[in-house]
């Protein structure tokens, strides 16, 4: 049953195409179909083992049993302790070699946390479901996959590979500045980045992800006199709290809108008195009809293509926050930290251009270039503006972030394939 399995996985390439790829690619290929079902016994094994962002303990056993792949393949692995930012740690290993260095990033941790009731790996056929099976299990395995198939091929043996797992991408812990600055550094050392989030797809088709926007929270909180509502609007009280948030909110409406931005209100509260709690999630306030509210507040987040549009657009929402109605104050404050934009750039369209033409080798699909305003902030962004940098090469699937979180198991071998030929031609430097 393996054998008809692997010969399937192998017909789904055209031979004619299959034929344009080295005999070096070809073991590849092959190497991904035979070890199929191991790797997706490894995602399940993955998914199974509770890593929520503040699960510290569950994170670093997924970081101790990725380990475990990569260190029979010739990688120095460390884990890296973010004791100091609150979070496990982060698992980075190099594999030197002549070659340019390629960078590839993912995460350990997911949303789910230990008190979650999504927590098993189930399958159905080519269908599988669990907690961070796409984002980003899925794509922890495909390097995995991807790195297996190089060193069967004898291309990892030349290779110049270092690969950074966070194990905090869905909470980055506090102050961002450490829990980032490995990643950052890495960035800053490689000759190309590719990011294993989950594959873009529309309608079947795949697509390449060349750009992603930023994620910026900020908090607003406008305060006002107080009083009897009778004297709202007069000289003395004037128009309170609630009133100037009202006017702030609709002049980012009115006054903000343009292409690949979004700067949405998660929640607010007004009255007399009104506050948030710490995590700034939970909003209280109290008060009467008859009396002018003191205080209001809201938290939003702020989402933008290029750091040039994210520092224009802050500014334009200070502008507006400063003209205050009489007698009220307001003070909008971003949060520390925060996902940079992964802007796109002609050195990631000729990173596209590269996996296109390892589609065209392989006999799949090319991609066209994903809407940036589709998908969401990751931690590419950290290294986009010091190297050239693809996202989008995990699995496919869909439901991120929700019970029922899926993928495509035939995915798994794709991924795996494309991710392989591409890192070895980026590393030698084969077109």
């Amino acid at each position: 049953m393996r054998l008809i399995l692997i010969a399937l996985l192998l017909m789904a390439l055209p031979g004619a195409a299959f034929a344009q790829s080295s005999p070096a690619e070809q073991t590849m290929m092959r190497t991904v179909a035979a070890e199929h079902d191991r790797h997706i016994a490894l995602l399940e094994t993955l998914v199974n083992q509770n890593s929520g962002t503040l699960n510290l303990a569950g994170v670093r056993i997924v970081g101790d049993r990725v380990r475990a792949e990569l260190e029979p393949l010739g990688f120095e692995v460390r884990w890296v302790d973010m004791a100091e930012t609150g979070r496990a740690g982060h698992l980075i290993a190099t594999h030197a070699g002549p070659g340019r260095n390629i960078l590839l990033i993912g995460h350990l941790d997911t949303v789910f946390e230990a008190d979650s009731p999504f927590q098993r790996f189930e399958r159905s056929g080519a269908r599988a479901t669990g907690p961070g099976i796409g984002d980003d299990k899925g794509g922890v395995v495909v390097i995995i996959a991807a790195l297996r198939a190089m060193q069967a091929a004898g291309t990892l043996e030349g290779s110049n590979v270092t690969v950074v797992l966070t194990g905090d991408e869905e909470k980055i812990g506090s102050p961002s500045s450490v829990a980032r600055r490995d990643l950052i550094a890495a960035g800053q050392a490689a000759a190309f980045a590719l990011e294993f989030e989950n594959l873009a797809l529309d309608d079947g088709a795949e697509f390449g992800t060349i750009a992603r926007r930023s994620s910026t929270n900020w908090t607003l909180t406008a305060t006002g006199r107080t009083g009897h509502s009778s004297g709202i609007f007069n000289d003395t009280l004037g128009y309170g709290a609630i009133y100037e948030m009202a006017r702030i909110l609709d002049g980012f409406r009115r006054n903000l809108p343009e292409p690949n931005l979004t700067y949405n209100v998660g929640v607010i509260a007004g009255g007399t008195p009104a506050a948030i709690d710490a995590e700034g999630v939970n909003a209280t306030a109290s008060g009467k009809t008859n009396i002018v509210a003191s205080t209001a507040i809201a938290r939003g987040d702020l989402r933008t293509l290029t750091r040039e549009q994210d520092d224009r657009v802050r500014a334009g929402m200070q502008t507006i926050v400063a003209t205050h109605l009489p007698r009220t104050e307001a003070e909008l404050v971003f949060g520390e930290g925060g996902y940079p934009p992964m802007a796109p750039t002609e050195g990631n369209r000729a990173l596209l251009a590269r996996l296109n033409a390892v589609n065209r080798d392989l006999g799949l699909a090319e991609m066209a270039e994903y809407d940036p305003a589709r998908r969401g902030a990751a931690d590419s962004g950290f290294v986009a503006a010091d190297v050239d940098t693809l996202g989008g090469l995990g699995v496919a699937g869909g439901g991120a972030h929700a019970d029922g979180e899926w993928i495509d198991l035939d995915s798994l071998v794709r991924q795996s394939q494309r991710a392989a030929v591409l890192i070895s031609r980026l590393s030698l430097g084969a077109e």
